[in-house]
């Protein structure tokens, strides 16, 4: 899905693998914001002879997505009132479940990614999910909820960069593209801004970032 001005993106959750791999939730309401959250850790070194410290970078932690969604199917009720065609749960909130759930396939639970158009494009794990129904039929069926959820950015073992020294960054670098990256998160690993993405489309002759072949090789040049 490519989006041009004036076209409404509709927001999805794709799982990537496991027996529900292919899946995909819909938003019916695109989130009214979100959050992105990154962090690294740093011990203290203590200085010899000195009782000083030192601050020592030790590592950095996955990125991580946050955001709210909303939910709502009352007008899936139809002329009967039947509460199956509504229960906001089976519709929606079921489906977040299975993305927290421990896949039988996997022993772990399934890889999804957050698509919103052109704007976000995120692999990764969902973390937490926490649901808050609102509005009920007579019956007690929920048909309005909303989900706080928080992903954490995922990455295989083979994610990497070339053979090509990462301290040279005035000279362009040669990536073999993995499964599951995209021009997105290889413009975040790569420059540390994921909207530079465009540079290496440019480079490299890509019209479509979204489709890009495991084992494929890709030219980043200096920014």
């Amino acid at each position: 899905m490519t989006g041009t001005r004036g076209t409404l993106e509709t927001a999805q959750i794709l799982v990537l693998n496991g027996k529900h791999e292919g899946d995909s939730i819909d938003c019916k309401f695109n989130p009214t914001e979100y959050t992105v959250g990154k962090s690294v850790n740093y011990g203290d070194l203590k200085a010899t002879g000195s009782g000083a410290s030192i601050m020592q970078f030790v590592d950095g932690n996955a990125e991580t997505l946050s955001m709210e969604l909303f939910f709502d199917t009352t007008d899936e009720l139809d002329g009967s009132g039947d509460p199956e065609a509504a229960d906001v749960r089976t519709q929606y909130t079921d489906m977040i479940d299975t993305l927290l759930a421990v896949d039988g396939e996997l022993h772990a639970p399934p890889v999804c990614r957050f698509v919103w158009g052109d704007g976000i494009d995120f692999t990764a794990v969902v973390e937490h999910a926490e649901k808050r129904f609102t509005k009920f039929l007579p019956s007690g069926v929920p048909i309005r909820a909303r989900v706080q959820l928080q992903f954490t950015e995922y990455k295989t073992a083979d994610y990497h960069k070339s053979e090509v020294s990462p301290e040279s960054t005035d000279k362009t670098k040669r990536w073999t593209v993995a499964e599951g990256d995209t021009l997105w998160l290889i413009a975040d690993e790569e420059y540390g801004d994921p909207s530079h993405w465009r540079t290496i489309a440019e480079a490299n002759d890509v019209t479509n970032p979204r489709q890009l072949s495991a084992g494929e090789t890709l030219e980043l040049p200096p920014l």
